[in-house]
């Protein structure tokens, strides 16, 4: 049995809505030009996804748009033997853009350090970016 973890993250992101980081979150084209990868999204509870050319894989479990998005989530690097991860997005309207609560739980745990500085640098500064211009 492979050891879990959970990586838990808040993010502040400006400029830009719940229902605009949901969207970009949601939409193939939109995904795409926010991460710079290919990416296939089916923006319904039980559609399948991929993201980051393949990289990433899973399932929409719950879809509340503009406020939350639970999914069934893995990598090419995860072990044959481990379940998919749940991933866990909450999205808060602030005075200035989004509050984004990230809990991402059943993580193998020798790859936990990696995918917290992942979402970081493959998910969250590009968003930045995104929501910037």
């Amino acid at each position: 049995m492979v050891k879990t973890t959970t990586i838990k993250q808040t993010i502040e992101i400006q400029r830009c809505t719940p229902e605009q980081v949901y969207s970009v979150l949601m939409n193939t084209a939109k995904h795409e030009k926010m991460t710079g990868s290919k990416a296939k999204i089916d923006p319904k509870v039980g559609g399948k996804f991929t993201a980051w050319d393949g990289y990433i894989s899973g399932e929409n479990v719950e879809l509340v748009p503009g406020r939350k998005i639970i999914q069934k989530w893995r990598t090419l690097e995860w072990p044959a033997d481990a379940e998919d991860s749940v991933f866990q997005l909450e999205l808060f309207k602030t005075k200035t853009g989004t509050k984004i609560v990230m809990t991402h739980s059943k993580v193998p745990a020798d790859q936990a350090d990696n995918y917290a500085q992942g979402w970081t640098d493959y998910y969250w500064n590009p968003m930045r970016a995104y929501f910037k211009n």
